[in-house]
């Protein structure tokens, strides 16, 4: 990444300013039968029961310290089947596998058959109801509804990583020819892009707050910000845990952080330093071509530092201030097609 980078510019702006698409295929887990909601409300943070058919929810997993081991999207497609939308599917189904006991629950890997792909920005309605058989503009945010691509059977969820309207295409591998073909001749007049870059998983997302697995490792869904996802009424696995560490407050914070610097070469995992103190790391770091500054994210002692500081990062001493982890739209407007 880097201020000068124009490939990465072009496919970061293609996004922001028009529409973009990518492969974004995560690894699908079904999971089914008469216990489904039951055993995921077990396994997850947020509430599963009560979702309705069609709805998804943004929940993590935690470990029995209350850390966090993964973090996922699960749609629930039928009154007792969901999916679950991962990347270490092996390393869920080890993890099922250890709590599953005596749920009446079965658990399917459909990667194999089902791929996604994200299409993003503020174009990517106006380019998906032209190739699609029905129009999504009643689709609401992290939903999933059945569709067509001419005779082609396909999935559309209101879902992204961006910090833009958009949306995930699912369909059969044997259709993703058809279906780049279509996006290409929908999106001409919009010049549509292919991204293939790491922008999908470094600025974009960056730039909205949105968080990675290597942001997350080691820490509580309150460190990451992310408490608003949690159900306290019902029973987890990591429950206690995440209590018991924060009942007088949490400890540590995942912030951001800018570097005026944009030559300066900032490591992840660097430690972080206030008043010769060490005071945190670097999970991540990159530029943002919207907000034209280099951020990043840290995870620090709240009785060290805080928000607004001034800190040095790394032996050379790289001079950054810490921020709120959203950088851009931090009213929502543009996820939400308001803008």
């Amino acid at each position: 990444m880097g201020k000068n980078n124009l490939e990465l510019r072009k496919e970061h702006e293609s996004v922001r300013e028009g529409v973009g698409f990518y492969d974004f295929t995560h690894e699908l887990l079904e999971v089914s039968g008469p216990d489904a909601r039951k055993f995921l409300d077990k396994m997850f943070v947020n509430k599963i029961i009560g979702t309705r058919v069609g709805q998804g929810k943004y929940t993590t997993m935690l470990n029995e310290h209350g850390h966090i081991i993964d973090d996922v999207i699960i749609f629930r497609m039928k009154n007792d089947m969901y999916w679950v939308s991962t990347l270490y599917i092996h390393e869920m189904l080890s993890w099922f596998d250890a709590y599953v006991e005596n749920f009446d629950v079965t658990f399917k890997d459909i990667k194999d058959i089902t791929v996604m792909y994200a299409v993003q920005g503020p174009k990517s309605r106006e380019v998906l109801n032209d190739l699609l058989a029905e129009s999504i503009d009643d689709l609401q945010f992290n939903w999933i509804h059945d569709n067509k691509i001419e005779d082609v059977p396909v999935k559309v969820a209101r879902c992204g990583f961006t910090g833009e309207i958009g949306y995930e295409v699912y369909v059969a591998p044997e259709h993703i020819q058809l279906l780049e073909s279509k996006l290409y001749e929908s999106g001409q007049e919009c010049n549509i892009m292919k991204l293939t870059t790491d922008v999908v998983l470094s600025s974009l997302p960056t730039e909205k707050g949105y968080m990675i697995m290597r942001d997350l490792e080691k820490i509580n869904p309150v460190e990451a910000g992310l408490g608003w996802t949690i159900d306290w009424s019902k029973d987890f696995v990591g429950k206690e845990a995440v209590q018991e560490s924060i009942k007088d407050g949490p400890t540590r914070s995942l912030v951001g952080f800018t570097v005026e610097d944009d030559a300066a070469k900032v490591k992840l995992e660097s430690e972080i330093t206030a008043n010769g103190h060490l005071v945190g790391k670097v999970t991540n770091y990159t530029y943002g071509y919207t907000v034209e500054k280099s951020i990043g994210y840290a995870l620090i002692d709240n009785a060290l530092t805080k928000i607004g500081d001034k800190v040095l990062i790394g032996d050379q001493e790289i001079e950054a201030i810490l921020t709120d982890k959203v950088f851009f739209d931090p009213s929502d407007k543009r996820r939400k097609g308001l803008a």
